[in-house]
């Protein structure tokens, strides 16, 4: 995969941005709902001020909306956002003004950035050991108070718009006080939850804003890439869940999130939706923040085939998902990136060709253009695509269930390209059942949840 290589861009910019400051924030909860604003600075030099909406609903907790409660996890969701400034010029020095943090906390967070940030490294050929990468300098400020909230047995459920969230929202949205919960919503998320049968009060929904600032440092060729947007996920989505005085934030990431992106490395273009990463936050949600709120992905004991098999039982939903990144704007399939090809191909085992085609309205796997793009899936280069796709065995697998599926006669070009690989000859013996059957017990479901998970299995 082509690398730019800025590693000299990175040391000038380190040089001439030597600090990064985390200045503070404001919010008020108004009749409207809640409204956050973020200050940063970049060596006093550029200033970014982002924003966080999230609109009043008539089931929120006025009990939850005291200062001490908002003031530690809206901190909290600062220091995720304010990653994706700092990455611009990877400043050696973070200082945060007005709130202490432990030691613990500060190692904590530096491993969240550094692992988060593997790819954005990678890909700009940037050098940098974990010891080395940024310091976190807080003030003399007072230590953020651990709150307990009163949360009723129900779930929040963030909604992506792809097949994992259906699954998740299929399988556990009929459970009473349960509640979707959407970050700058679009198409497919609120098709997605309307399907189900939410509407109106009983959606949360988060909006965020990216300062215009940024994207103009971006335009004159300051640094950028990939951010851990899953992280930041992860603690909006306990906000979400303190102010509708749910216990439960129930993610919808599988096993196969844990494999890395690059060969024989820890980069993983996934590392905040894996489960070293759920640990991780689970301990400093209890710690720091409040031990009232639980957060576990519920798809977690599962591989991208078994998601794929109970997604394909429900035919509904086929018109309304939707996981292309590049097409997220406007609500479609582009049928060119990593992310289209590995859905059509983790689904083609369950479903018809021309169920697919009507789905993405284009026959991927009929596509010669993407054949760099499938390499990368099937894991024949260096790298898998830097998107949230399946290990490479789920891929071969699948693909070699596809061709039992078809038959020899006519097969997709694709198809036929793959059966000369010697990673057709390798997984052909391998049987889809095997993996069907699988249950992953490194997770961390609460009993209940993980019975009705099993029983959706074997429905």
């Amino acid at each position: 995969m082509l690398k730019s290589n800025y590693q000299q861009k990175f040391l000038e910019l380190r040089a001439k941005f030597p600090y990064f400051v985390f200045e503070g924030y404001d919010f008020q909860y108004t009749s409207q709902g809640l409204e956050v604003q973020y200050s940063f600075n970049l060596s006093d030099q550029y200033f970014f001020k982002p924003t966080l909406k999230i609109p009043k609903k008539s089931f929120f907790i006025e009990e939850h909306l005291s200062g001490k409660i908002l003031d530690n996890i809206i901190f909290q969701i600062g220091m995720i956002e304010l990653i994706s400034y700092w990455k611009c010029a990877c400043s050696p020095s973070i200082i945060i003004k007005n709130k202490h943090l432990s030691e613990e906390q500060i190692q904590w967070w530096r491993k969240l950035y550094f692992n988060g940030l593997g790819e954005f490294f990678y890909l700009n050929s940037i050098i940098i050991e974990q010891k080395d990468f940024v310091d976190i300098v807080t003030g003399p400020g007072k230590d953020l108070d651990v709150f307990y909230v009163s949360a009723r047995d129900a779930s929040v459920i963030p909604v992506g718009g792809g097949k994992d969230s259906i699954v998740t929202l299929e399988l556990l949205g009929d459970a009473p006080g349960t509640r979707p919960f959407i970050l700058n919503p679009r198409g497919a998320t609120l098709e997605t939850i309307r399907e189900k049968g939410f509407s109106g009060d009983q959606i949360i929904e988060a909006y965020r804003t990216i300062d215009t600032a940024l994207i103009d440092l971006n335009a004159k060729g300051f640094l950028n890439g990939h951010t851990p947007f899953s992280a930041l996920l992860a603690f909006v989505s306990v906000l979400a869940a303190i102010l509708s005085g749910r216990k439960y934030v129930v993610l919808s990431n599988e096993s196969s999130a844990n494999e890395p992106t690059v060969k024989g490395s820890n980069i993983n273009h996934q590392y905040s939706k894996s489960v070293e990463f759920e640990t991780d936050f689970r301990n400093y949600l209890r710690k720091y923040v409040t031990p009232d709120i639980d957060y576990f992905s519920f798809l977690r004991p599962l591989n991208e085939l078994q998601i794929a098999r109970l997604f394909s039982d429900i035919p509904r939903y086929f018109k309304v998902f939707k996981s292309c990144n590049a097409g997220s704007k406007t609500d479609t399939w582009c049928s060119k990136c990593s992310k289209c090809l590995f859905t059509y191909i983790i689904l083609s085992p369950f479903l018809s060709q021309q169920t697919l085609w009507d789905i993405f309205g284009h026959d991927l796997i009929n596509d010669i253009t993407l054949r760099p793009i499938f390499d990368d899936l099937t894991g024949s280069t260096e790298t898998k695509p830097f998107d949230c796709t399946g290990t490479t065995k789920e891929i071969n697998i699948a693909l070699c269930q596809t061709i039992k599926n078809l038959g020899d006669d006519d097969l997709p070009v694709l198809l036929k390209y793959y059966k000369t690989s010697p990673l057709f000859a390798n997984y052909y013996s391998s049987t889809i059942d095997e993996q069907l059957k699988l249950f992953n017990k490194n997770h961390f479901l609460p009993p209940s949840f993980e019975k009705i998970l099993k029983s959706g299995l074997h429905d």
